[in-house]
C-alpha cells in the first residue's frame, strides 16, 4: 500500500452505549477531568450550534486538497465524526455544502476541520455539526495525497480513529477510547459537584469563607500574600 494513499478501514471502535453516555456532559467539564489536556485550541469552533458527539474517522490531507476527505464519507459509518487534518490551511475549502448533503444522507454524525470550510448557508441550516478554523469560498483541489484512519493532529490534539469526540458551543474535547470508561466516571463526579456548588451560590448556601478556602488558600500555598 503506497504512503500518501492509504485508507485503514477497520479499527476499534467504543460501543455506541458508551459514547452516548457522554451525551449532555459539557465539553469544559470533560476537560477539567482531563487536566485541561484534550481540549481542542487554534480556533476550532462551532460553526451551526449543533452538538458534536461521536467516534473519530480520521483523515490526513495536503494544504488544500480534500480528495482523501471526499473518500471517507463512503466509508465511514452512521454516526462517525469525519476528522480532517488539513495543516490548518484555510486559504481553501475542504468541506462544503455538497459534502456535507452527502454526509447527511449517510447519517454520519459531523464533520471537525483543522483547516476552512465553505457554504456557510448550507452549514447553518444542517443538522450536522461543523467545527473548523473559518470559512471561505475559494474550494479544494482532489488529486492527493492523503490517508485515512491514521494518526492526527486536529486543533492541537492528536486524534486517532476510535477516539470519541464531543463539541459544544465551547468548542471539541478529545475523549482517547483507552480512556473512555474511566473518564466517564470522572466527568459525571465533576459535573455533579458543580452542579451542587452552583445550586448553593444561587440559593445563598455557599458561603465567602468556602471560596476563600478553596482560592484564597491556594493562592497563599503559593507564597501569595495579602496586604491592605
Amino acid at each position: 500500500m503506497p504512503m500518501g494513499f492509504r485508507a485503514f478501514l477497520n479499527f476499534e471502535r467504543p460501543s455506541l452505549e458508551l459514547v452516548e453516555a457522554f451525551r449532555g456532559i459539557p465539553s469544559s467539564n470533560i476537560g477539567d477531568c482531563a487536566r485541561k489536556m484534550n481540549c481542542m485550541f487554534g480556533g476550532i469552533r462551532n460553526w451551526n450550534q449543533n452538538v458534536l458527539l461521536g467516534t473519530a474517522f480520521t483523515v490526513k490531507c495536503p494544504s488544500g486538497d480534500n480528495l482523501a476527505a471526499q473518500v471517507a464519507l463512503d466509508y465511514a459509518q452512521p454516526g462517525d465524526i469525519i476528522v480532517v487534518d488539513g495543516a490548518g490551511y484555510t486559504d481553501r475549502a475542504l468541506v462544503g455544502g455538497m459534502m456535507l448533503a452527502y454526509a447527511e444522507m449517510r447519517d454520519l454524525g459531523g464533520f471537525v476541520v483543522d483547516g476552512a470550510v465553505r457554504d456557510l448557508d448550507e452549514i447553518r441550516a444542517s443538522r450536522l455539526p461543523v467545527f473548523a478554523k473559518a470559512v471561505t469560498p475559494l474550494g479544494p483541489y482532489r488529486e492527493g495525497p492523503g490517508e485515512i484512519n491514521v494518526p492526527v493532529c486536529c486543533g492541537g490534539q492528536v486524534v486517532m480513529p476510535g477516539d470519541i469526540l464531543l463539541g459544544d458551543a465551547d468548542g471539541v474535547v478529545v475523549i482517547p477510547r483507552r480512556d473512555a470508561e474511566a473518564m466517564l466516571i470522572a466527568a459525571r463526579l465533576h459535573l455533579d459537584g458543580e452542579q451542587n456548588d452552583m445550586e448553593r451560590m444561587r440559593s445563598g448556601a455557599f458561603n465567602e469563607q468556602e471560596h476563600r478556602e478553596t482560592f484564597t488558600g491556594s493562592f497563599l500555598s503559593h507564597g501569595g500574600s495579602l496586604e491592605e
